[in-house]
């Protein structure tokens, strides 16, 4: 089984790049992908110091089990919270966290940034945002695809550095050839949709160039001001 990654970030509209994106490649894959919040750079130390705390656990131990990664994750609250006290600051992150060793796959997430799963070019799982438009969704009130305009989707519910920390984690699964994953921030996923995810996919052979072709419909559609977008990709082949 090979593994191979990409990811791209970028500020958007921005001056200041808030996202953070970092890959463990060593007896496995680690990918963190956060969103930070707060502003004036207080958004990017929250995101870089959450990837370093959960990559360099990693580093020293396999985190695929349901303990480990409640535990990284309330390490990673931890950091957070010290650094506000710091900077005396309310600086937050989202995240997603993605783990593969000896072919098993677990992952983990808190706020609205996503994990995508496909299988041989085949949307298979979605995380569900921990926001208030997600909300809106599970009560009937809009469908998922309007989630990317509707007027509270971005109030997100859960993040890093509060009290509402808790990570929604996955079910262990085994990877397989033909398993693809996108991490991503809502920078990005609010302009590439899931049906176009899926047909660049089915037509790329190496992870750099869907995330290439992705980012070109993403480039189309933003506007001036838009928000930073990052994104990693992940690629399974035999």
């Amino acid at each position: 089984m090979r593994i191979q990654t990409a990811s791209i970030s970028d500020c958007g509209g921005k001056t200041v790049n808030d996202d953070t994106v970092k890959i463990l490649q060593d007896r496995g894959v680690y990918v963190f992908v956060g969103d930070g919040l707060g502003g004036y750079a207080g958004g990017q130390m929250a995101s870089s110091i959450a990837a370093d705390t959960m990559i360099e656990a990693a580093q020293r131990e396999n985190l695929l089990s349901e303990e480990k990664l409640v535990q990284v994750a309330s390490k990673a609250n931890e950091a957070v919270k010290k650094l506000q006290e710091e900077k005396q600051g309310s600086m937050k992150t989202t995240c997603v966290f993605l783990g593969i060793e000896n072919s098993t796959v677990r992952w983990m997430h808190i706020g609205d940034s996503r994990l995508y799963h496909f299988h041989r070019g085949r949307l298979k799982t979605q995380t569900k945002d921990h926001s208030v438009s997600q909300l809106a969704v599970m009560m009937g009130e809009i469908t998922l695809d309007k989630i990317r305009f509707h007027e509270d989707r971005n109030r997100v519910l859960r993040a890093l550095g509060s009290e509402s920390a808790k990570p929604e984690i996955s079910k262990e699964l085994k990877a397989a050839p033909g398993d693809a994953f996108l991490l991503c921030t809502d920078g990005f996923w609010e302009f590439v949709y899931e049906k176009e995810m899926e047909k660049l996919l089915r037509k790329a052979k190496e992870p750099e160039a869907w995330l290439r072709e992705m980012e070109k419909l993403l480039r189309g559609r933003i506007p001036e001001d838009t928000d930073n977008y990052t994104a990693a990709a992940v690629f399974i082949t035999k």
